[in-house]
């Protein structure tokens, strides 16, 4: 009975944090205390630590010699690894779905995109409300477009790579909002246009049409674009002061891409 009760705060743990960090509540390269989790979360020494390792293993916290845990930080370079990745994963599994998808399937990407036209980009309104179901959103579309693919590995592995890259849009998508904060223009507006075009509905009724048009080769031209489209945000928002800004912000929520 206790190990089955520690199991449950175990996983608690676990989701809180995971939750936390993937919409950078939990900022990338912040030190993870347990004496402070302990306080925001209600959970105890065990469930934390057991926690933390789970998440260390997906490579969402970094164990720091002496130090105890952190955030797993976001890069550059990190990001177009991940976005290489996803090519390399999602595009089969789409081309596969559209090969295999009935009409559950068409379905279920209208229904998808619908709701993702009905949200508010972060762009138009960055609360964390419109932030969080934005973000909700454009992932069960993406899901959607996939979901006729039957690759049980290749969609575990877009499942890594996809929470890797939410963190990293959000993150690295917020640096224009927080120049602007910040009172630093120079290249905001560059910023502010590169992340309005990549967060536009237009694209994903493009994809969309595509798919169900099952015309293959533009709707796989499209998506590649596509995931190309958030690495183009941050070579706008790109320079030492971002980063800093972003330290500064705080309590202030990073954007999904």
């Amino acid at each position: 009975m206790q190990d089955q009760k520690n199991s449950t705060k175990t996983e608690a743990a676990y989701q809180l944090l995971r939750r936390d960090i993937l919409t950078t509540r939990l900022m990338p390269g912040a030190p993870l205390k347990l004496s402070a989790l302990r306080g925001t979360y209600g959970v105890g020494w065990t469930p934390l630590r057991e926690a933390l390792s789970r998440l260390e293993a997906e490579r969402l916290v970094t164990a720091i010699s002496n130090r105890g845990f952190a955030v797993a930080p976001v890069s550059r370079a990190e990001l177009e690894d991940l976005a290489r990745a996803r090519m390399v994963v999602e595009i089969p599994l789409f081309q596969e779905s559209m090969e295999k998808g009935g009409r559950e399937w068409e379905d279920a990407v209208v229904t998808a995109h619908y709701r993702l036209a009905r949200c508010k980009t972060a762009v138009d309104d960055p609360s964390d409300d419109a932030v969080d179901q934005w973000d909700e959103n454009h992932e069960a579309f993406h899901a959607a477009l996939l979901s006729a693919a039957t690759s049980s590995w290749l969609l575990r592995f877009r499942s890594t790579i996809s929470d890797q890259l939410r963190r990293h849009h959000r993150f690295l998508g917020l640096a224009p909002t927080l120049r602007a904060a910040a009172g630093l223009k120079d290249g905001y507006e560059e910023a502010m246009d590169a992340l309005r075009e990549a967060m536009a509905i237009e694209h994903h009724t493009a994809i969309m049409e595509a798919a169900l048009d099952r015309d293959i080769e533009r709707a796989k031209a499209l998506m590649t674009a596509h995931i190309g489209y958030t690495l183009h945000v941050y070579v706008h928002t790109e320079d030492g002061d971002a980063n800093k800004d972003v330290a500064r912000a705080g309590s202030l929520k990073a954007v999904a891409g």
